[in-house]
């Protein structure tokens, strides 16, 4: 009697077990690795929002092979070595499938590397200065060809040939301008100066004395962060109007517009990207509606957000071709996918890994927002490696500013020294 009493609960406790039902797969773990903190971060929230958003999405349409994604979001400082860090301990400690993130190409460079050690995966959403090609890197930004160039060929005809370049002291805005004082004569221009600033500085003294005594007849500007806003604010105290010198700026969106204290200083001038929020499309306005429904109503969106919003599409479109989240496997499956985007149809490029665009410039508007003014009449096949120089030289002189830089892939400098240079400059 006793032994049947015992095997009742037993019978109903294996009945249970069978009942139960299985345990919640293990989720897909991305990495999204963005400057939250620092120069760039003006730049950068945004775009990490963006990519938090696209992963969010994927979640709320049941995840992907069964799976929930989790992000896990990282802060690379404004600060390569950071960078570098985050990066390796996303791949070997959290053990992520892909990672979405930065914006410098000083970052890229400093994490190039460590990608292609692993033999892993960075989806990087921003333009860049050509140069590179990785096997373990997707550009879903404009290569040289998709923006500098066309760019420099437009501003020439509407402006003038006589150009002063203006940049921050890495190397995105030296291979730029490398780039554009080739090509310029070329075009019937001509670079009439060329100036540096380290990363964030806020004195632009004798960059405005220059442009003055020069009187330019386009700015072409590659600063990046909030050095921008410094930079339009001295333009204006100097007195330098859009009718005197408009600038054509290569990394200023909406975004940065929006956190420029004193709009009005930018209201007239340029900038030459693949995307505006002010493009007119169903899939733009879903974009931006998700955007601001998720983050706030009157946020504004741009190229590098749209961008990493893209490319978390993509690599999602390859995990299900792939029916795995294997890196290599979905790298090799990402090489085919194509999207309908917020800025037309985005496809990844075989050869180089980088995304076919348009280019477009924008006119700077009182509301923040870009008007339209020119693009290219179809999307164009990405070339990382322009013709204007072989690649021997192209590596020659990355290596010289490598070197230059106590090899790093900016310059290098302290709050300390730089207060220093700008209190001998202003007496």
């Amino acid at each position: 009697m006793l032994q049947r009493f015992l095997l009742i609960p037993l019978a109903v406790f294996l009945t249970l077990i069978v009942m139960l039902p299985d345990s919640e797969p293990l989720p897909i773990k991305v990495g999204i690795l963005h400057s939250l903190t620092g120069t760039m971060a003006v730049s950068e929230i945004p775009v990490m929002q963006a990519t938090l958003l696209a992963v969010e999405q994927i979640n709320a349409q049941g995840g992907l092979l069964g799976r929930k994604v989790e992000a896990i979001v990282v802060d690379g400082k404004s600060d390569w070595p950071t960078f570098a860090r985050e990066a390796e301990r996303l791949i070997v400690e959290e053990k992520v499938s892909v990672v979405f993130g930065c914006w410098t190409s000083a970052c890229r460079k400093t994490v190039k590397p460590i990608f292609e050690k692993h033999k892993h995966l960075l989806f990087y959403p921003v333009q860049y200065e050509g140069l590179e090609q990785s096997p373990n890197i997707i550009s879903m930004g404009a290569a040289p060809n998709q923006q500098i160039i066309p760019a420099l060929s437009w501003s020439i005809e509407t402006f003038g040939p006589r150009i002063y370049l203006i940049g921050s002291d890495y190397v995105f805005p030296h291979v730029a301008n490398l780039l554009i004082n080739k090509l310029a004569p070329i075009l019937e221009g001509s670079v009439i100066g060329e100036h540096y600033l380290p990363l964030g500085s806020t004195d632009f003294a004798k960059t405005i004395k220059e442009i003055k005594q020069l009187k330019p007849d386009v700015i072409i500007n590659t600063i990046n962060g909030d050095s921008n806003f410094a930079f339009f604010r001295a333009l204006s105290v100097a007195g330098i109007t859009v009718d005197d010198t408009p600038v054509l700026s290569f990394s200023i969106g909406e975004t940065e517009l929006a956190n420029m204290q004193k709009q009005h200083n930018t209201i007239g001038h340029y900038a030459a990207w693949n995307y505006f929020q002010s493009i007119n499309s169903p899939e733009n306005d879903y974009f931006i509606n998700t955007y601001q429904l998720r983050f706030g109503k009157d946020l504004p969106v741009s190229d590098p957000m749209e961008a990493a919003w893209i490319g978390v599409q993509l690599w999602a479109s390859a995990v299900k071709t792939a029916q795995t989240d294997n890196t290599g496997i979905v790298l090799r499956a990402s090489l085919n996918q194509s999207i309908l985007a917020p800025e037309g149809i985005i496809s990844i490029d075989n050869h180089t890994q980088h995304a076919w665009k348009t280019i477009r410039i924008g006119k700077i508007q009182a509301d923040g927002q870009f008007e339209i003014v020119w693009s290219s009449t179809e999307p164009i096949r990405p070339a990382p490696y322009p013709l204007l120089f072989s690649k021997f030289e192209a590596e020659n002189f990355l290596d010289q500013l490598y070197k230059e830089w106590d090899e790093n892939w900016a310059y290098q400098t302290n709050q300390e020294e730089e207060n220093k240079t700008q209190l001998g400059e202003s007496q």
